[in-house]
């Protein structure tokens, strides 16, 4: 059996040459997106509403979910991970492949958790530049998110009345 520092030692299962590559572009991607907005007058809220925080949590929540776990977006997980089994509704449960950065993407593709902060990000760097299309972009994600909601309780109501 490994133990967590095994993991870590050289030749281990964790990726962190990977991780710290996908750390960078993140990073990178973030200051791209600083110098341009500054570049061209891009003025920054001065606050930002609780209603929008939500409302780009709930995207930020469902457009994870979209690139982890959804059927429909296997083509783009496929070449870092395989399906490791069939999850509730439209969902599939992928395990990441391969090793160093390919084995990282996979871990960030197959993990929605991971996802949301790239999503979260990219909605925080558009709702900086373009608030009135973030809100449009969130707010359809997150009438998704409700109705995913309500086909979860519309199937557990059929369940209970059998």
């Amino acid at each position: 059996m490994t133990t967590d520092a095994e993991r870590y030692e050289d030749g281990g299962d964790v990726p962190l040459a990977g991780y710290a590559v996908l750390a960078s572009v993140f990073g990178a991607g973030v200051g791209t997106f600083a110098v341009l907005a500054r570049r061209r007058g891009v003025q920054l809220p001065q606050a930002v509403p609780p209603w929008d925080v939500v409302l780009m949590g709930a995207a930020s929540y469902k457009a994870s979910r979209l690139l982890a776990r959804d059927k429909i977006t296997s083509f783009l997980r496929a070449p870092f991970t395989r399906r490791a089994d069939e999850g509730e509704a439209s969902e599939v449960i992928d395990e990441p492949r391969g090793d160093g950065i390919r084995r990282a993407v996979g871990d960030l593709l197959s993990c929605p958790f991971c996802t949301s902060a790239w999503a979260a990000g990219t909605l925080v760097c558009a709702y900086a530049a373009a608030p009135r299309l973030t809100r449009l972009v969130s707010g359809g994600l997150g009438a998704l998110t409700v109705a995913d909601w309500l086909q979860y309780a519309w199937t557990w109501t059929q369940a209970t009345e059998s």
